[in-house]
């Protein structure tokens, strides 16, 4: 079994919620990739683990093809000769039969692909919960799927299941730390830029960083990975696409290729798009962010403290804005082999690309600014990229990442990923930011420089930052 890394409180909810003396039901929801199955399995290796797939949602699969795919599973696990059901309640209760005293995880795996195709599916998988597994105080049932967006409207926010549920558990990346020590246990032994060269494709996301093969340069990992032919990250873009959304996967596709390009509101989206479908723009975007791909950061205003009606959306998946900035604008070389011999630093932008990539990773990872900036969470009032836009009064002005804290101080963050030495021009840069900045009286501000690679010693010793970070002591 592979290495299996972090999730220490999620399993802890799952086995707090075992040992409760009665059947349990629990959502765990994610992004394609997020280690949803993997955490189940996990938990369950202990105990009796009944495990449940749907089938793929590909062109001509029916309600009949899953309930058999679910049958042909059960016999497996109970070693029964082939049987159908023509119903899902037959199915459930054909399961409910089998089950045992001993503590065991049931996973019905993909639930939305499960069933999607029959709309009496979720009544009927109430009922059997209500009727059948109420009697097997040993069982946790386990809901996932990578279709949030399903498991919200069917589960977690129908009127069937209300009170039902007992845990929820929505799946985020792997750290900066948990990523490096996923990466160890596969005995990669690359340096600090190239263990975030891996990061800024990848993300935190575990089932890619598994794909890393120990005897390659992180370079030979991306190249073998996403400019291949048949390389498993070239395909991905258009599978999470396929079968997350299937017949509107185009419109979420051009909202992620816009955003791919930088931050926008709602507003600028729909005009940038010639888009005319009105509020369900919103909805999309909505979908997006339950999935993982999407992240929003709300205005706020610095001298009230207080959220503003301006609300910014960023693509926040390194994988998918890295597929859109490299790898389709070279499918049709990759299909001709053309990059098996071109290192990766002839691609244009590459450096710049790594470190708006390294800076959609930081923004996860904030626990770790805040312990490095030596404040803790209930001091911030605010913290995102800032964008003031610019009028007849101030100046446009973008902060990679800003925070402001309650005393009146704003720590306004650079984050620099750079091969060659970083010197004095990052202050001139800082200073004119700041000067384009509107503030109130009284505040403070304190300047941070983030930084993964070699500083000068002038800029060292210029003592004008409040801090300097490496980020690879992170």
């Amino acid at each position: 079994m592979k290495p299996f890394v972090g999730r220490e409180i999620e399993l802890q909810r799952l086995e707090d919620l075992s040992q409760s003396g009665r059947a349990c039901l629990a959502v765990i929801k994610g992004r394609r990739r997020i280690g949803k199955s993997r955490l189940a399995e996990e938990f369950g290796k202990n105990k009796e683990f009944l495990s449940f797939s749907g089938l793929a949602p590909v062109k001509g699969v029916t309600a009949q093809d899953q309930r058999d795919a679910f049958t042909r599973q059960l016999a497996t696990l109970f070693h029964l000769p082939p049987f159908t059901c023509a119903d899902w309640s037959s199915a459930f209760n054909h399961l409910s039969r089998h089950l045992s005293k001993k503590p065991t995880v049931i996973l019905f795996d993909e639930i939305s692909w499960m069933g999607s195709k029959d709309p009496t599916f979720a009544p009927k998988l109430k009922v059997w919960w209500d009727l059948a597994l109420q009697k097997h105080p040993s069982v946790l049932l386990i809901l996932c799927g990578s279709i949030s967006t399903w498991i919200d409207k069917n589960i977690i926010n129908s009127t069937a299941f209300f009170g039902r549920v007992s845990l929820y558990l929505e799946l985020a990346e792997l750290s900066i730390p948990q990523c490096r020590e996923l990466l160890s246990l596969q005995r990669f032994k690359g340096s600090d830029l190239d263990f975030f060269k891996i990061l800024s494709v990848t993300g935190g996301i575990p089932w890619y960083l598994e794909q890393i093969q120990s005897h390659q340069s992180a370079d030979e990992n991306i190249k073998r990975l996403c400019f291949e032919k048949n390389g498993l990250l070239v395909h991905e873009f258009d599978r999470i696409f396929n079968d997350l959304f299937s017949s509107r996967g185009e419109i979420y596709r051009k909202i992620t290729e816009i955003l791919s390009q930088g931050m926008k509101d709602r507003v600028s989206l729909q005009k940038a798009m010639d888009y005319s479908g009105g509020g369900s723009l919103s909805q999309h975007l909505k979908a997006l962010e339950i999935c993982g791909f999407v992240s929003k950061h709300p205005d706020w205003s610095f001298k009230t403290g207080k959220v503003g009606k301006s609300t910014l959306y960023r693509l926040s998946d390194n994988y998918l804005r890295f597929y859109i900035h490299y790898i389709e604008p070279n499918l049709a070389k990759i299909e001709q082999g053309s990059f098996l011999e071109s290192p990766l630093s002839s691609l244009p932008g590459w450096e710049p690309m790594l470190g708006f990539q390294l800076e959609n990773l930081l923004l996860k990872n904030r626990s770790l600014i805040y312990k490095a900036l030596g404040m803790h969470s209930q001091d911030i009032l605010f913290d995102n990229p800032y964008l003031q836009k610019a009028s007849a009064r101030k100046k446009g002005c973008q902060v990679d990442y800003l925070i402001q804290t309650r005393p009146n101080t704003l720590y306004v963050c650079e984050i620099k990923m750079r091969r060659r030495e970083l010197g004095l021009e990052v202050i001139e840069a800082m200073k004119a930011k700041i000067a384009s900045l509107s503030l109130p009286k009284g505040f403070g501000i304190c300047p941070v420089l983030l930084h993964l690679g070699p500083i000068s010693d002038a800029l060292l010793s210029s003592r004008y930052f409040y801090r300097i970070i490496d980020i690879a002591d992170l």
